[in-house]
């Protein structure tokens, strides 16, 4: 390896490195700080690669050890739609997009990071950036509404249980189905915000809790987010997920959902060794690319003899919360760290400058051409004893259907030993298709699915719903309008 540049400013100093054609920089960053004489602090080195290029960069102190609040301007949108979420350790802003305005798209974003890396500050200040920018926010906080309980009244709905989080979803679904009806009337094919609705973020905090194996709701949200993703982007209304692992089991088990995050605004806070291979594999991160691993705490390990006339051990530390990496950003090797959100100590109530954070006024709420899509569920959003009955409607409605599964209806049938086994309406739709031979229509499916003998399915969206996911697989394909048939039929 050859050094290609060399800059000396004051007292920081950067290498610009190039290996060898046919050759990648790969390194130990211990093994660096050693060559470089600064292993009393590894936090002053940074480094930055790209196949066979790299920045060493070698600061007399952490960059990073200290960061201010958040200031009024950072949190509204340029006209690239981003918000500043504090700084790179070079000093530059990192930003992070809330809305496309080239394409007219809602945007797909993940928040992924272990347990105290810093998830509940950063979607708290996303919150109060996006009711500053009067964008509609719906938060479901699968922690009980413990992740950010300043958020109440800071949003247009706040969801704290499994149930009204898959209520929330379904509404979500419903409201995009009825922009999409509206736009398609005015012959758009994007998204304005403000002309006439306005933009729209669906966030689920601690995600993993819902989409992990052996959740009570899983196939049922897994399929809502995947609808989401497929029809939310392009009418305005985005979808977020906030979790503690990128791994495929703990997102549903769905692939879908894995192609929505290599495509969204990816915000990677501390990691496991497992969610960084895990990165390698999906695409986000390639081979060639090196991330230094952020520590739980910036602490120089200090080596000290049994001999010496020391006292008690210095528990004066600075914590590596809110350090992380934009991987969908223009650096993504750059290490960089959010603002300071809310007071650093802990206090035993809610937090007074994160409540500051969100500003006055009343959030941004659903524009009233989009009430009726969202139905009973946004109607009883501040209502706890109407929604306790909904959320109880729900574990009915899905406990008949078997359990968590993601609202196609099920039915049951017996298999060859006698038992009852689950059948999904997808296997009854094709069935039906299968018999007629010919293209049909929903309407056509949902009277010969009614009279296969198993259980009734009363709406046509079902149906309609059941066959969208078929031509998604390209086990169905549309033959004119409105109108099915089995793919090589």
């Amino acid at each position: 390896m050859s050094t290609h540049t060399l800059a000396r400013s004051d007292e920081i100093v950067e290498l610009m490195l190039e290996a060898p054609p046919g050759q990648v920089i790969k390194y130990d960053k211990e093994a660096l700080c050693s060559a470089l004489g600064v292993s009393d602090d590894p936090a002053r080195v940074v480094v930055e690669t790209s196949g066979r290029q790299a920045i060493v960069t070698i600061y007399p102190s952490n960059p990073l050890a200290v960061m201010p609040p958040p200031s009024p301007s950072d949190m509204l949108m340029d006209r690239y739609g981003r918000i500043v979420v504090g700084r790179h350790h070079n000093g530059r802003p990192a930003r992070r997009r809330l809305f496309d305005p080239r394409t007219g798209s809602a945007v797909r974003a993940f928040v992924l990071g272990t347990t105290g890396a810093g998830k509940s500050r950063t979607v708290q200040y996303t919150l109060a950036c996006e009711k500053r920018n009067r964008i509609v926010s719906w938060y479901g906080d699968l922690k009980g509404g413990q992740s950010a309980p300043e958020s109440e009244g800071q949003v247009d709905w706040r969801a704290t249980s499994q149930e009204e989080v898959v209520l929330m979803l379904r509404s979500a679904v419903a409201v995009a189905q009825a922009r999409q009806r509206r736009y398609a009337a005015l012959g758009r094919n994007a998204f304005l915000i403000g002309d006439p609705d306005p933009l729209m973020s669906v966030r689920l905090d601690e995600a993993n809790r819902g989409l992990e194996r052996g959740a009570p709701y899983r196939d049922e949200m897994t399929y809502w987010i995947k609808e989401l993703g497929r029809t939310g982007r392009s009418v305005g209304v985005g979808i977020e997920l906030d979790a503690q692992a990128s791994h495929l089991e703990e997102l549903g088990g769905s692939d879908t959902l894995r192609a929505m995050l290599k495509e969204g605004e990816i915000v990677l806070l501390r990691w496991s060794s497992s969610m960084m291979a895990q990165l390698v594999a999906d695409g986000l991160l390639s081979a060639t690319q090196s991330l230094p691993p952020i520590p739980k705490q910036f602490k120089p390990v200090q080596l000290r003899s049994q001999f010496d006339l020391v006292g008690d051990d210095d528990d004066d530390f600075c914590d590596t919360q809110g350090t992380a990496y934009l991987l969908s950003g223009a650096t993504p090797t750059s290490m960089m760290r959010h603002w300071r959100i809310g007071s650093i100590a802990p206090l035993p109530g809610l937090d007074p400058e994160i409540q500051a954070l969100y500003g006055p006024g009343e959030p941004a709420r659903l524009e009233e051409a989009s009430w009726e899509a969202a139905g009973a569920a946004y109607a009883a959003r501040h209502d706890q004893a109407d929604m306790a009955a909904l959320c109880a409607e729900l574990r009915e409605e899905l406990s008949q259907k078997g359990r968590g599964q993601a609202g196609h209806g099920v039915d049951d049938e017996p298999d060859a030993g006698g038992r009852r086994k689950p059948r999904l309406l997808v296997d009854r739709v094709v069935a039906a298709l299968a018999g007629a031979g010919e293209p049909m229509s929903v309407e056509e499916v949902l009277a010969s699915v009614n009279a296969d003998g198993g259980r009734q399915v009363k709406s046509a969206n079902s149906v309609r719903n059941a066959l969208r996911d078929l031509v998604t697989a390209d086990d169905v394909a549309r033959a004119g309008h409105g109108m099915y048939v089995l793919q090589n039929a």
